[in-house]
């Protein structure tokens, strides 16, 4: 591909979209992208058939355990999930995150948990709950002693991300928000069932009905790139209304692309080309910094960090006492493109809101 771009351009390929521009015609690459287009489709297929046989069992399941939680689920009438979210099938997944088929609908959350399960290919931990807990191990080890009182987690979905930080911090006011009413049933129900009283309501992140300052932390796990150009900078004001003084905003996500070589790039990149992911490349374009800055922060306290990956961590612990040479083969495994956390770790985006009472005080 390399010669051919640089006989028709008088140069080499310098990105990942002059990387693309050669493949697309590539015979080999089009039935490579055809393949994984298929075989994204075919895991929805096939759990969807598992879900529409056990869903009045589900149901009534989601329904007792709902019933006995003592945390709060918040599903206002009328409420309308933005469009960048209602508009196509995200990661090909039938219907979308928010669809609703049934009042009462758990159906897609159902899906998403056991979907993403698959799709991770285990990588994510048995409860597909690695980048929460991940997080959750860098604020133990670097944020110096720090404990939220109360704990927002934006974009939740079904929670996989958000228990980690009830079980951390037990004493603290846990909510998850998103803007499908079926993922956060189904999140209400599957913290119940696992024995935490978390909080969960149907809120958009660009603009929640909590009051100003409420949290001392405010985070997510893979939110952004499944947002827009507008509502980005929208989530990042929010994030910093909604912060105490002295609190932490964490993003979670995958590196931005100027961490990695360009066809790493353009591989990563096919999520946005083939599998329903229209803002996966777009947000890794933009300036996270500028963004926190104009939301309100202030530069010098915002920083990208990696979070270790905690099954990785947690494989290199348990074959510890079995082999050395095994316990260094986890803990140097390599990730690869295509796969999850390039480098076995989560990119963090860290901003700190500043308590400038406490300084004035002070001075």
């Amino acid at each position: 591909m390399a010669p051919e771009f640089e006989r028709a351009n008088g140069r080499a390929p310098a990105n990942r979209r002059d990387i693309r521009a050669g493949m697309v015609r590539n015979l080999y690459f089009q039935h490579y992208a055809a393949a994984n287009r298929i075989a994204q489709e075919l895991l929805w297929e096939s759990t969807n058939v598992t879900i529409e046989r056990q869903l009045p069992e589900l149901n009534a399941k989601a329904a007792e355990l709902s019933a006995k939680s003592k945390a709060i689920l918040d599903i206002p009438e009328g409420f309308e999930a933005p469009r960048y979210v209602t508009a196509l099938d995200i990661h090909c997944m039938p219907g979308g995150y928010a669809t609703e088929v049934a009042p009462g609908d758990i159906s897609v959350g159902a899906l998403y948990d056991r979907g993403v399960y698959l799709y991770a290919m285990g990588y994510t931990g048995p409860f597909n709950d690695d980048m929460g807990r991940s997080v959750c191990n860098y604020i133990k080890r670097r944020l110096n002693g720090f404990k939220p009182r109360r704990i927002l987690d934006m974009g939740c979905t079904v929670g996989h991300s958000t228990l980690p930080y009830k079980e951390l911090f037990p004493d603290a006011e846990v909510w998850g928000i998103d803007v499908a009413a079926p993922q956060v049933r189904y999140a209400h129900a599957r913290a119940a069932g696992l024995g935490l009283e978390v909080n969960f309501a149907q809120m958009n992140a660009e603009e929640t009905r909590f009051p100003d300052g409420h949290f001392d932390l405010v985070v997510s796990h893979i939110l952004l790139h499944e947002t827009s150009a507008k509502a980005m900078p929208r989530i990042f004001q929010e994030c910093h209304r909604l912060l105490a003084p002295g609190g932490y905003m964490i993003h979670a996500d995958l590196p931005p692309f100027d961490l990695m070589d360009p066809f790493t790039q353009f591989i990563l990149d096919n999520e946005t080309w083939y599998n329903n992911e229209p803002f996966w490349g777009a947000m890794r374009d933009m300036d996270q910094y500028d963004l926190a800055e104009r939301a309100g922060f202030d530069r010098a306290d915002v920083r990208f960090d990696t979070a270790p990956m905690a099954v990785m961590e947690f494989a290199a612990q348990a074959v510890a006492g079995y082999s050395e040479d095994a316990a260094s083969a986890v803990a140097e495994r390599e990730f690869t493109a295509g796969e999850f956390a390039p480098g076995g770790g989560w990119e963090v985006l860290i901003a700190h809101k500043q308590d400038t009472t406490a300084a004035k005080d002070a001075a």
